[in-house]
């Protein structure tokens, strides 16, 4: 696993075949991702007959209820299993969203420990109860949230038995594709702060830029969508990555945090090899004759600096040279 953990969010963006499913485990996995995660929903319990679609979803998927696209993306058990044994095999963590209560004990019963709760369940009590009673370890998305309904939700998953300690928060803005002078990604660092907990970002902005800033700032995660193709029907596949792009943000987000480093200001060792090649040394700037002052007019600083560093300057002019000197010779005291 990388300094910063990568999710690829597949989502529904399997579009209900477990086939595909399967394929985009291969798919993260290659890629170099840390976890990828789908997400666990009975249709009936998620949605009532006349729940309308979202902006976004309508825009991809056109006219409908929720509960008509849901039933074509719903993955039973039998699909979980496949897909936690995929993820077994080719050596990338299975993490899901439960959805409903179902949702969660169905995943606890298959030995999922881990549970990701989605921005749209911070405030339903019942899953964070759920999800507390059955997990070791959880991610809270924070999408659409206020500081306050974070920390309500906090108190409702310690209260029903999850450690504090054990959560990590994801900033998250809930648009596909979120607008870029909404992503507000201080307040990630600020949540951190706030609540002395581990902070992640869940991107939904186009493209890798987003993810690598908060990878700068101190993400300990970054999910993001992915699919096989972006051209795919169905409501996420536009504000997903391709898994080359996928491969792409790991490198890129690996590269922001090795280079992170730590809070010491120290000359590097490559800059140590450098430094005789680009600093300088004292020297004559015409030749000195032995027991001349040396003075402004008859030094000079150039390179290398493998001699008396200019730093020493004052301490040098006023002084009389112990020898004479060439024309670039550097002084020595």
């Amino acid at each position: 696993m990388s300094q910063v953990r990568i999710i690829a969010e597949a989502g529904v963006n399997h579009n209900g075949s477990i086939e595909r499913a399967l394929e985009m485990v291969d798919a993260a996995a290659q890629a170099g991702a840390d976890t990828i995660k789908f997400q666990s929903f009975n249709p009936d319990l998620l949605v009532v007959a006349s729940a309308a679609k979202a902006e976004y979803q309508m825009r991809e998927t056109g006219d409908g209820s929720q509960l008509a696209m849901l039933r074509t993306l719903h993955l039973d058990r039998a699909a979980h299993q496949q897909l936690i044994a995929r993820c077994e095999t080719v050596g990338i963590g299975f993490l899901s969203s439960p959805f409903d209560v179902e949702s969660v004990e169905m995943l606890a019963s298959l030995g999922v420990q881990e549970f990701k709760i989605a921005s749209g369940e911070i405030t339903d009590l019942p899953v964070l109860r759920a999800v507390a009673q059955h997990a070791e370890s959880a991610l809270l998305s924070t999408g659409m949230a206020t500081m306050d309904e974070v920390d309500d939700a906090l108190t409702a998953l310690e209260t029903a038995g999850l450690e504090r300690a054990r959560i990590t928060l994801l900033h998250c803005t809930s648009e596909y594709p979120a607008p870029y002078d909404e992503v507000n990604l201080r307040a990630m660092v600020e949540m951190g702060r706030t609540f002395s907990l581990p902070v992640g970002y869940s991107d939904h902005t186009s493209g890798i830029e987003v993810s690598m800033a908060a990878a700068a700032l101190g993400a300990v995660a970054i999910e993001k969508h992915f699919t096989l193709d972006r051209g795919l029907p169905g409501p996420d596949h536009a504000a997903s990555l391709e898994p080359d792009e996928l491969a792409s943000l790991v490198g890129a987000v690996d590269h922001v945090a090795e280079a992170l480093g730590d809070t010491r200001k120290t000359a590097m060792p490559s800059e140590k090899r450098n430094a005789p090649y680009a600093r300088k040394s004292i020297v004559a700037a015409r030749d000195i004759a032995a027991g001349e002052l040396l003075t402004e007019e008859n030094l000079t600083a150039k390179r290398p600096g493998t001699g008396l560093s200019p730093m020493l300057w004052d301490s040098v002019v006023g002084t009389r040279a112990g020898r004479s000197f060439s024309r670039d010779e550097m002084i020595a005291q």
